[in-house]
């Protein structure tokens, strides 16, 4: 299966503000009051980073995001905490060499995702509370550097500029 096949098999669409391609495949038909306002209980997506679109830009969510690596290889993703520690942790099918079939992102870190090689990787990710775009922050430039000066050079490659894509940045090795 190519990246081509599965974005036409799956009907997926450019993920208009994070990278990568993306559908959502289901949403919760219940609701929860949370302190920033109603949202569904549940969402799920599927998510698609391809050698063209290789890299997911830098940033976070209020909800809690649980990733599932589906098929294809794995993803190098960086995580910094709320209190600003930094960590690399791989979603991919290798689990004898450390990877994970799994990874949660709690609501408020940051992240940040790179293909590891390969033509793709296809991930869904569950999102409870529901995701929302009113809950996503994508990093700028002035927010890494006021927040996370000490590791501007390494987020920088992850980093949305003005509607002009970095992904020619973000480098598979």
């Amino acid at each position: 299966m190519t990246a081509a096949e599965l974005i036409r098999l799956l009907q997926l669409e450019p993920h208009p503000t994070e990278g990568g391609y993306f559908r959502r495949t289901y949403e919760s038909a219940l609701h929860l009051a949370c302190k920033y306002g109603e949202r569904k209980l549940l969402t799920s997506i599927y998510y698609l980073l391809t050698q063209e679109s290789p890299g997911g830009f830098l940033h976070r969510n209020r909800s809690d995001i649980l990733h599932y690596h589906q098929c294809g290889a794995a993803v190098k993703y960086l995580l910094i905490s709320p209190e600003g520690s930094l960590s690399e942790r791989i979603l991919g099918p290798d689990i004898t060499h450390g990877e994970s079939l799994q990874l949660l992102v709690p609501g408020g870190w940051w992240k940040a995702s790179r293909l590891c090689g390969g033509e793709y990787s296809l991930i869904s990710e569950a999102v409870a509370p529901g995701f929302d775009y009113a809950d996503n922050e994508i990093a700028t430039d002035e927010i890494v550097q006021q927040h996370f000066p000490a590791f501007y050079d390494l987020l920088a490659p992850y980093l949305k500029h003005d509607g002009n894509s970095t992904h020619e940045r973000i480098q598979t090795p």
